[in-house]
C-alpha cells in the first residue's frame, strides 16, 4: 500500500497537484487576521465563475498586484492602478471584479472603524456546529445567507451566500472536512483552541 493510499483526504484535495498542501496546511484552520480574511474574500471574488485551482495557481501574482491585500493601500487604487491590473497577465483581468475588490477594501476600512476589526464582525456569523448537516453536503447555510445580506447592505460586492460559505469553509468558521479525512480531527482541535475575536465595538 502506498503512502498516498494510506492518507485519506477530502475528495477534492487529490484532484490537482497543488491541492494536497493547501488542504493540509490552510483549508479549514480558523483565521482571525484581518488581512488574510480580506485576501480570501478577494480571491473568492475572482474565483466567481472559475475554478479554485485557477485562483490558487495565480495567488502569488494576486498578492504582488494587490500589495499583499493590504486593504489600506487597495482602497486608494485609482485609474493608474486599475489600468495596470487590467494589463497584468498574472491575474484574472476582469474589470468588474477588480473594481469590486477596490470597493470592498474601502468598505473594509469602514467596517474596522465601526466594528473594531473584520474578524470581530465575520466571526459573529460562525454557525452552530450542532445545526450543520454532514460535511460536503451543502453550499450555503443560514449564516452565510445572513452574512451575505449584511455585507451587501453595507455596500460590499461579489459576496453571495455560496461565495461566503466557501469563505467560511476555508477560514475555519466551519469544519467541512469529510468525516474520514485525515485533517478533520486536527481542524476540530484547532477550532476548540481558537480564541474568537472580540465583538466589542471601538469607542467613539
Amino acid at each position: 500500500m502506498t503512502l498516498k493510499e494510506t492518507i485519506k483526504r477530502c475528495g477534492w484535495a487529490d484532484s490537482a497537484p497543488d491541492f494536497p498542501e493547501y488542504h493540509d496546511t490552510e483549508w479549514g484552520f480558523p483565521v482571525d487576521d484581518d488581512r488574510r480574511l480580506f485576501e480570501k474574500l478577494c480571491l473568492e471574488t475572482f474565483q466567481s465563475g472559475l475554478s479554485w485551482r485557477t485562483i490558487l495557481t495565480k495567488r502569488e501574482h494576486f498578492r504582488l498586484a494587490f500589495h499583499s491585500f493590504d486593504f489600506h493601500k487597495v482602497a486608494q487604487f485609482g485609474e493608474k492602478e486599475i489600468t495596470e491590473l487590467l494589463n497584468n497577465e498574472g491575474i484574472v483581468r476582469n474589470q468588474r471584479k477588480i473594481l469590486a475588490v477596490i470597493n470592498n477594501a474601502q468598505r473594509a476600512l469602514e467596517m474596522i472603524e465601526q466594528e473594531g476589526s473584520l474578524a470581530a464582525f465575520i466571526w459573529r456569523y460562525e454557525p452552530d456546529e450542532n445545526t450543520l448537516p454532514p460535511p460536503e453536503t451543502q453550499t450555503t447555510c443560514p449564516e452565510s445567507i445572513a452574512l451575505a445580506k449584511e455585507l451587501k447592505k453595507r455596500g460590499w460586492q461579489f459576496v453571495g451566500p455560496t461565495t461566503l460559505y466557501a469563505f467560511m469553509q476555508s477560514m475555519g468558521l466551519i469544519n467541512d472536512h469529510a468525516e474520514d479525512c485525515c485533517m478533520r480531527k486536527e481542524i476540530d482541535r484547532a477550532r476548540k483552541g481558537f480564541k474568537r475575536p472580540s465583538h466589542i465595538k471601538p469607542s467613539a
